[in-house]
């Protein structure tokens, strides 16, 4: 598609909006419904999709990750929109709340919502943002990632069959198509991705002052405190790791140990991965890394650490290369130099640091002296150290004694801050993200400000009145 062509698309849906007037809840919640109905009647053929662009992504786990968790966002928005869509009371001032004034917050459509989905979770980061929108009452084109080809082919396809393009449309294309889509003049944009192409896509949207919502990444930290149950967290960070082969934003990338639990953190994180994957090579348990040029440069990180001095542990074990196949073993770098990349670089795939501390407040120090991060984990029994950490540090979100919780909330807002984005989708929160809040004021049937003498020309009184009611 064209930059023409997609602008074309847009204007055709921005005049359906005008021609369209009000969004009424029922017309929403069909909206939704069928979203719902085309992933759930394709699933099947979508999850195939998925598994062949990943070159191997068990149908399972794209159910559980992408259709499902896209599905809870759309249902738990059809359900609750009606509420979230009412006019909200707010308080007059004195003395105008004596006079028969009233005021409310009413809640509008910005218009049509761009949405730039990403690869690691295709389905997901489209339709859950979605969720958002349509229960907003706006229109939306989507852009799948061109790293998914067969994904983002089967997901324009099936949108044309199955949804209106002037209400739901779906374009595909390579960075040049994703450049001129960002380009466009959307009533709202949201981009997930690395924060280095986050900043291009919101250079872009500010040539048309068009708001964005940045779902970003990071180096996501997990702080092991003295207190915390070394087996639990082990296990949960083992678990998140071999998580869609590493591959999500909010996944683990430093893992902060006390020197003295170091190594038997290490042997636990041995036992719980090999638990989840005894081998690697030809498991169809494991996720793939996406392609090559992902797969070079995680292994580019790994290497780089090795030979600045790095430790390294490979669990399950090392594999002889096969280059049909690009499963890896989750690679635990330890104490890397701090030069090394996979210090400064978000890991995206199998591979995980782990920093040994003496003080926990170095630790703080270290995260805080870092772009802020998506998520950040915590693992201890102490409720004082627990809030400490909490109240001094800043990040997206937040997960107690587990990893990437959060993130399935429904009824809480996610997203990033800072170099990790901005703006949040999920819930009443999504709901606000999308509309425009317009406050409204009413005036009651008398207007006293002349008889007050508060309306030229002013009286001798007005500037006492004024100084009396500062100094009061």
């Amino acid at each position: 598609m064209s930059a023409q062509d997609l602008s074309d698309l847009l204007l055709q849906q921005k005049h359906a909006t005008f021609r369209a007037g009000p969004v009424s809840a029922d017309t929403r919640r069909r909206r939704l419904q069928q979203v719902i109905d085309l992933l759930v009647e394709h699933q099947a053929a979508l999850t195939t999709a998925m598994d062949l662009d990943f070159g191997g992504r068990p149908a399972g786990f794209s159910l559980m990750n992408d259709v499902l968790g896209a599905l809870a966002s759309l249902k738990y928005a059809r359900d609750h929109l009606q509420t979230w869509m009412q006019d909200e009371p707010r308080q007059m001032f004195s003395p105008y709340d004596q006079l028969g004034a009233s005021a409310w917050v009413m809640y509008q459509p910005k218009g049509t919502v761009g949405i730039l989905g990403t690869w690691n979770a295709p389905l997901f980061t489209l339709f859950s943002p979605l969720a958002s929108a349509l229960a907003a009452g706006n229109r939306a084109i989507l852009k799948p990632s061109e790293v998914v080809p067969r994904t983002a082919e089967l997901v324009a396809r099936l949108c044309a069959v199955h949804l209106d393009p002037l209400e739901i449309a779906v374009v595909n294309g390579g960075p040049e198509v994703g450049e001129a889509f960002s380009s466009q003049a959307f009533d709202h944009l949201v981009f997930t991705g690395s924060t280095a192409i986050g900043r291009r896509i919101m250079t872009n949207a500010a040539k048309n002052l068009v708001p964005v919502t940045l779902e970003l990444g990071g180096k996501s930290p997990v702080v092991l405190s003295q207190s915390a149950d070394l087996s639990k967290a082990a296990f949960s960070i083992a678990a998140g790791k071999a998580c869609n082969g590493g591959q999500i934003c909010i996944n683990p990338d430093l893992v902060y140990v006390p020197v003295a639990a170091l190594e038997p953190f290490l042997d636990a994180l041995r036992a719980a991965y090999c638990e989840l994957n005894p081998s690697v090579a030809g498991n169809p348990d494991v996720v793939a890394v996406v392609n090559q040029r992902h797969l070079d440069r995680v292994e580019g990180l790994v290497e780089d650490a090795q030979a600045r001095g790095a430790r390294i542990e490979c669990l399950p074990e090392p594999l002889v290369l096969n280059t049909q196949d690009r499963r890896r073993p989750l690679r635990v770098v330890v104490n890397p130099a701090a030069e090394s990349q996979i210090l400064h670089e978000e890991i995206f795939g199998p591979a995980v640091v782990v920093l040994t501390y003496h003080d926990l407040d170095q630790v703080l120090a270290d995260i805080n002296a870092r772009p802020r991060p998506l998520a950040l984990y915590y693992f201890g029994e102490d409720p004082q150290e627990q809030r400490h950490v909490l109240e001094h540090t800043l990040s997206g979100g937040v997960t107690i004694n587990e990893v990437m919780m959060h993130a399935a909330l429904h009824d809480a807002p996610f997203g990033g801050v800072g170099a990790s984005g901005m703006g949040h989708y999920h819930g009443r929160e999504g709901f606000l993200e999308f509309s425009h809040m317009r406050t409204v004021f009413k005036a009651g049937p008398h207007d006293p400000r002349r008889e007050w003498g508060l309306l030229p020309p002013y009286g001798e009184h007005y500037l006492a009145a004024m100084l009396a009611a500062v100094k009061g």
